[in-house]
Formats: C-alpha cells, sequence, structure tokens
C-alpha cells in the first residue's frame, strides 16, 4: 500500500489538525469494520483512550471529538465542520452514540 505526502498532512477539524485528523480516521475505519464483519448491530458498548500527545492534550485540541465523529462514520476530508457542534451537544443531551450512522449505543 502506497502512502503519499497527502495522505500524511491533512487539514482537518481544529483547533489541532493533527489531533483530530488521525483520531478521527481510525474511529472511523474501527466503525466501518464492525459493519463490514456484520459486529455493529451486536455491539453494545465502545470505550476510546487515547494516549500520549492525544490523552494528555487531546481535549484541548479536539481529539475527542474527532474520536466522537469518527465513530458516527464522518471522514475528516468529507464531515460537515458547520455541523459538528451542534451534532456533539445532540449526542450529550441525547445520551446516544449512533455508530456509523446506523446504530445507536449509549453514550456517557
Amino acid at each position: 500500500m502506497a502512502i503519499s505526502v497527502f495522505d500524511l498532512f491533512k487539514v482537518g477539524i481544529g483547533p489541532s489538525s493533527s489531533h483530530t485528523g488521525g483520531p478521527m480516521a481510525a474511529a472511523h475505519r474501527f466503525a466501518r469494520g464492525l459493519r463490514d464483519d456484520g459486529l455493529l448491530q451486536r455491539t453494545a458498548r465502545v470505550q476510546a483512550i487515547l494516549y500520549g500527545s492525544l490523552g494528555l492534550t487531546g481535549k484541548g485540541h479536539g481529539s475527542d471529538k474527532a474520536v466522537l465523529l469518527g465513530l458516527s462514520g464522518d471522514k475528516p476530508e468529507t464531515v460537515d465542520v458547520e455541523d459538528i457542534e451542534p451534532r456533539l451537544a445532540r449526542m450529550r443531551a441525547d445520551g446516544t452514540l449512533t455508530l456509523f450512522g446506523s446504530h445507536p449505543i449509549p453514550f456517557v
């Protein structure tokens, strides 16, 4: 698999795209894998633990938001940045995260 410089450096949601692009892509890939493996509908709980600089400064840099959006099915290059905050507010208010856009699970 070839990786280009454009795969490595992308502008993402902020304030730190280096702390959001990778986590969102990884969370998206994880949720897509659940769907592709036929496990999405059987998933009752997901726990994400961020390490290193993502764990130490991630919340201030938006990594937590990026993971939630990625688990919801968004990708860094296509997420609607105008809709991010309202969607996150709905997740918190409803207490629900919809995995890969189709399977609701409790959100704490």
